[in-house]
């Protein structure tokens, strides 16, 4: 029994970093890196669909949107903060998830993200109702680094909300 609560103890500190609320994680410019649109490219196991598309939007200031999006959209605003040498972003419902680098490509959240122009027509709509990040400017072009064109979402919600 004794065996357990001590593993239960050193689980629990090795863990993530625990922080009390959202206000309290310091937002911190990343490095130029790791700033843009990043986006998954084709089906991965940490998305509940084979269509379902992850972005990352990540501002030079430090502010992030994850946006999922398959049947409807989900936007969490985040931020980009430095714990313990390692970068991450922390969103509104207080989830740490590590920001890696590796060469050109983000690990993040059990996903793999590519850097793209732009997000999709979809989270650029949830970024402009999200009021601590600016809106993206227009860009002219609309493919992403592999000259593709970006994913549909497969059904689309038309429905504002007030």
């Amino acid at each position: 029994m004794q065996k357990w609560i001590l593993v239960a103890a050193v689980l629990g500190l090795a863990g993530c970093a625990r922080i009390p609320n959202y206000q309290s994680a310091v937002k911190t410019p990343p490095p130029v890196s790791l700033v843009g649109n990043w986006q998954t490219m084709g089906p991965q196991k940490g998305l509940v669909s084979k269509e379902a598309i992850a972005s990352l939007i990540i501002t030079a200031e430090g502010d992030t949107l994850d946006c999922r999006q398959w049947q409807r959209v989900i936007a969490k605003p985040g931020k980009v903060t430095l714990l313990r040498g390692d970068w991450v972003n922390v969103n509104n419902q207080l989830r740490v998830m590590p920001l890696k680098l590796v060469g050109s490509e983000l690990h993040y959240d059990k996903l793999v993200l590519q850097k793209v122009y732009q997000p999709t027509a979809e989270c650029q709509d949830a970024l402009k109702h999200e009021d601590n990040l600016p809106a993206p400017p227009s860009p002219k072009i609309t493919s992403d680094v592999t000259g593709k064109k970006h994913h549909k979402s497969m059904l689309r919600n038309d429905i504002d909300e007030p």
